[in-house]
C-alpha cells in the first residue's frame, strides 16, 4: 500500500473584517479540504490542489494573515485511516443532504401526478430542478477522493430521479397531445 501524502495548510487571518476568513473557508471547503481544527486543513497531494493552495496562501497574505503549506505524511496506518475517514464523513454528509433533496424531488413529481398537473411549464421547472441535483452530485463526486459510503446510493438516486422525470415527461406529452386533439370543431360534428 502506498503511503498517503497530504498537503497541510495552517493559517491565521485577523478577525476583522470577517469576510476574508469566510472567503478562505469557503474556498478550502470547495476544494474538499478537511479541517483538523480551526485554521488547519488537509487535501490530498495533487498538482491541482498545490496550485489552488498557493493561490489561497496569497489571498491569506493579502488579508494580513499568515500561512504555512507543508506536505504531511501519516505516522502509521491508523493515522491514515483516521484522515481518510474524515474525508469520507464530510462527503457522506453532503451526499446525505443531496439524498434528502432527491426525496423532495420525488415527492414533487408524485404531487404533480396526484393532482394531474401535466403542463410543459411544470415539466420545465422539474427539469431545472433535476439539472441542479445532477450538478450538485457532480460537485460532491469530484471531491469524493476516497469513495464515501453514500456515493453509490447518491448516483443511483440521481439515475432514479432522471427515470422518474422521463416518465413524468411522457405523461405531460400524452396529456398535451390529448388536449390539442380535442378541438372546438369536434363538438359541432
Amino acid at each position: 500500500m502506498a503511503t498517503e501524502i497530504w498537503l497541510l495548510l495552517t493559517y491565521k487571518i485577523p478577525p476583522e473584517p470577517p469576510r476574508h476568513r469566510v472567503a478562505i473557508w469557503r474556498k478550502l471547503k470547495g476544494l474538499g479540504a478537511v479541517y483538523l481544527q480551526n485554521g488547519v486543513c488537509l487535501l490530498p497531494r495533487t498538482d491541482e490542489h498545490r496550485r489552488a493552495l498557493k493561490i489561497i496562501e496569497n489571498e491569506i497574505a493579502s488579508a494580513d494573515g499568515e500561512s504555512v503549506l507543508l506536505e504531511s505524511v501519516p505516522s502509521d496506518k491508523i493515522q491514515t485511516d483516521k484522515v481518510i475517514a474524515r474525508f469520507k464523513a464530510d462527503r457522506d454528509e453532503e451526499y446525505r443532504e443531496l439524498l434528502g433533496r432527491c426525496d423532495a424531488f420525488d415527492a414533487e413529481i408524485a404531487h404533480e401526478r396526484a393532482i394531474h398537473h401535466f403542463t410543459y411549464a411544470e415539466l420545465e421547472e422539474n427539469e431545472v430542478d433535476l439539472k441542479k441535483l445532477k450538478s450538485w452530485f457532480e460537485k460532491i463526486h469530484k471531491l469524493d477522493f476516497y469513495g464515501a459510503a453514500l456515493g453509490g446510493e447518491a448516483a443511483s438516486r440521481i439515475a432514479a430521479c432522471e427515470a422518474l422525470l422521463e416518465a413524468y415527461a411522457q405523461e405531460v406529452f400524452a396529456a398535451q397531445s390529448e388536449n390539442s386533439s380535442a378541438s372546438p370543431n369536434d363538438s359541432e360534428a
